[in-house]
């Protein structure tokens, strides 16, 4: 099963504009969601995050998506986190793409750091860096956004559900999705 994830990272690599579309580093991709409206006011208030600068997702038919990120309790880096995402349904391409979890509580970072797996449906269209796209999951959320470029927000998930809240910001790529994917978030702390 990795060889097949690692085929669909490198596969959704090309197709998301290369090296140059991942040079994104943290304090980029924190500052971009700093500024991207709704999810800037999360900083004030959150008991820490999780940031991701860059995920690469590529599909057809099978789906995956890798990216590696740090875990902050205030301003600290406490931890490093990877997240990886397998997919199945109609869907082809590949995009990168920043995310950014709050942990609105202790507990909902407790949560996050233990490694949680949630299976979620996915309806996505994503070109370049221009987006919109619906989830619903089991986690007790659902979320919707659109995106029309960097510094526009991230996908707006309705407020915290479960403690945290989850924002995205397309990078590059091109993306069609309507699939059922589980994704594993792994915690490593300093």
């Amino acid at each position: 099963m990795s060889k097949v994830i690692k085929l669909v990272f490198l596969v959704s690599l090309m197709c998301a504009g290369g090296p140059a579309a991942w040079a994104n580093s943290y304090s980029d991709a924190i500052k971009a969601f700093s500024n991207a409206g709704e999810s800037g006011r999360y900083f004030k208030t959150a008991y820490g995050y999780a940031v991701f600068p860059t995920v690469g997702k590529g599909a057809f038919i099978i789906g995956g998506a890798y990216g590696e990120g740090k875990v902050f309790v205030g301003n600290k880096h406490v931890g490093n986190s990877t997240v990886t995402k397998l997919s199945l349904g109609a869907q082809w391409g590949g995009q990168a793409y920043s995310q950014i979890v709050f942990f609105e509580h202790e507990q909902a970072f407790n949560d996050f750091t233990s490694g949680n797996f949630e299976l979620s449906a996915n309806a996505s269209a994503v070109a370049i860096t221009a987006g919109a796209s619906a989830e619903a999951s089991t986690g007790g959320g659902a979320a919707a956004g659109i995106s029309g470029g960097r510094n526009d927000a991230a996908t707006v998930s309705g407020g915290y559900r479960k403690g945290m809240a989850i924002f995205t910001i397309a990078t590059g790529g091109l993306m069609f999705e309507a699939s059922v994917a589980g994704q594993k978030f792994t915690y490593t702390p300093l």
